[in-house]
Order: structure tokens, then sequence, then C-alpha cells
């Protein structure tokens, strides 16, 4: 667990609050509080007050501040914070497809927002939350480090999501070298754990809906991509020891390396250890799967060292995650 002490007495901005890793980070802040001689104040920036309420209530009236608006055009100068933690973005692979100009616009208008309001208001630390995808799609198993050059195509549609993540990346280091504002990355592999909704749309929810149903996976390619996984939690240790330690200016990649596997391997893995071999794992190839959403096959082999330098290790492997989850869906 990352020592939190630095932020004791300070108040954190979250945008993208109601998301699976910004309901993680308040969490964290509260579980914090417990034991901290001057508490935290999150502020929770939503778009819906109703879902905050949803998701967020436990926390309301405990030292959690909501504010609702749009992380493109929200005024926040009056909000007042130390840190903020931007986790705001479109998730959905198949929004990416239908909707790629919104994916563009609400990244990069949301990001410059956010850092003109930190560079306002002389924050002490601000952590832009991108992606592996920014690194394209490698072919080979090669350990990919935070210099590793990309081979993204900005032709193809789905590529509207990493390169707007990797432009708002960019606008980070220009913020720190420009105007001094403390803004870092963390490029976080694809993050999962308990708080995932039943009907979320990605692969690995898939494949515990058919764990807890008794239904074969079905993979709709023949499940070649490679990539690593983390824990919820281990995430938002990752998120606050870059907030705390890193360096501005700087990008840090966020994985458990431990979990490196193929789909085709983590759905056999699923159906043998979350569903007692009670399903099997099917292969159905679809000519249509990249108007899906699905990325490319890859190899995203990440190398967390950076980070870990700092004094971050994960701690929760890929059938613990799995298990956590299910157990909350």
């Amino acid at each position: 667990m990352t020592d939190m002490k630095k932020f004791e007495g300070t108040r954190i901005l979250i945008t993208g609050a109601t998301g699976l890793i910004g309901r993680t980070l308040i969490k964290k802040i509260f579980d914090w509080n417990t034991q901290a001689a001057q508490p935290i104040t999150a502020v929770a920036m939503v778009r819906s007050e109703q879902k905050a309420q949803s998701v967020l209530g436990e926390y309301i009236g405990q030292g959690l501040e909501i504010t609702v608006g749009d992380v493109r055009s929200v005024k926040p100068q009056n909000i007042g914070a130390d840190y903020i933690i931007h986790a705001a973005s479109q998730t959905s692979s198949k929004a990416f497809i239908e909707m790629p100009v919104e994916t563009v616009m609400t990244t990069v208008e949301g990001t410059v927002n956010m850092l003109e309001f930190a560079r306002m208001n002389d924050v002490k630390g601000f952590a832009y939350l991108s992606s592996m995808e920014v690194y394209g799609t490698p072919s080979t198993d090669e350990k990919i480090d935070e210099k590793h050059s990309t081979n993204l195509d900005p032709m193809s549609v789905r590529t509207c999501y990493p390169e707007s993540k990797r432009l708002c990346e960019s606008l980070c280091a220009s913020y720190a070298s420009e105007y001094g504002v403390p803004a870092m990355v963390v490029r976080l592999t694809q993050t999962f754990g308990p708080g995932v909704e039943y009907n979320d749309g990605r692969v690995f929810a898939e494949f515990a809906r058919c764990a807890i149903e008794g239904r074969n996976i079905v993979l709709n390619t023949k499940g070649e991509t490679k990539r690593n996984y983390l824990y919820t939690e281990d995430a938002a240790d990752a998120i606050f020891t870059v907030l705390a330690n890193g360096k501005p200016g700087e990008a840090y990649n966020a994985a458990n390396e431990a979990t490196y596997c193929s789909i085709y391997e983590m759905a056999c893995l699923v159906a043998k250890e979350c569903a007692e071999g009670a399903i099997e794992v099917e292969i159905r190839e679809r000519a249509d799967a990249a108007k899906l959403g699905y990325a490319p096959t890859l190899h995203m082999n990440l190398d967390t060292s950076k980070l870990r330098s700092l004094g971050w290790q994960p701690q929760v492997e890929l059938v613990e995650m799995y298990r956590r989850m299910i157990a909350e869906m």
C-alpha cells in the first residue's frame, strides 16, 4: 500500500470519478483517512450527480465533495485543489469506431482544460492517465519501456483513441516545460477488479460473465493478442506513487508483468480456475472483428522498472484479480 502521508491535509481533484479507476482512487483515499492525522479531501468531478450518488454515496458527507460538469467545458477555477488526477476518458472500443471525433475531442479538450486549471492554481502534482495503446501494435515479446517507438496508423479510425492519448501526453510534457506544471503520465495496461459493471463490454468482463453463468467462452478471434493486466487497487497505488514521487514531464508504465499472457491463455485460465472446468473455450473467428472495435493482434509486454524504481510493486495476480471481480459482480 502506497504511503499517502504526503497527501494528508490536501485536496485531490479526480476527474472521471465514477469510473472504475476513479472510484478505486477515492476508496483508497478514504481507507487512508481512517488512520490519517489530517484527512485528505477528495473532490470528484462527474458528469452525472445521480451516478455519483449511486457509486460514491457512502463517501458523500464524509469528506468527499462532488462537482458536476464536463471536463471539456467546466470552469474549475474555484474548486481549489492541491493535486489533480485526470482519469476521465472514453473506454469503449465500440465507441472508438462509432464516435471517433467525440473520442478525440473529449480527450484533448478535457486535458487542455485540466492542464490550464493546474497552471492557474499552481498545483503540487498532476497525473494524467494514459494507455499502453500509445505503443501501437508490437509484434514480438520484447520488453517495452517508456522510450519504445510506436507503429500507429493515423488513418485507421480506431487509432483516434491512442493518438489522442499521445497528443495529451505531449501536452503534459509541454505544460511541464513551458509553464512548470508538475504533469506526469501513467500508461496503464488493461485494469480490472471489483466494481466492474456486469454489462461491461470489455473482454475480461465477458470472460467473468461466462464463468458466472456457466457459458462457454467464445472468442471472435484466435485470441493471439498478448498483454499484461493490472488489479484496480494496484493501479491506484501506481497512480499515487507517481503523483508523490514521479518526475514532471515523464511517463511511467503501470502493469503487473507476471500477468503477461494471450487472450486465449487468459480465457483458458478463467475456464479452469474460476468455473472449475465446467465451461470450455471456443474459437469462432469473425470476418468483421475489426468493426467491433478490436485492436489489431499485438504483443504488449510492458517494462515497469521505471515505476518500480519509485517504490511501487503490484500485489495481486491474474487469477485472484478474477476471483475478486467475480465475487462483486
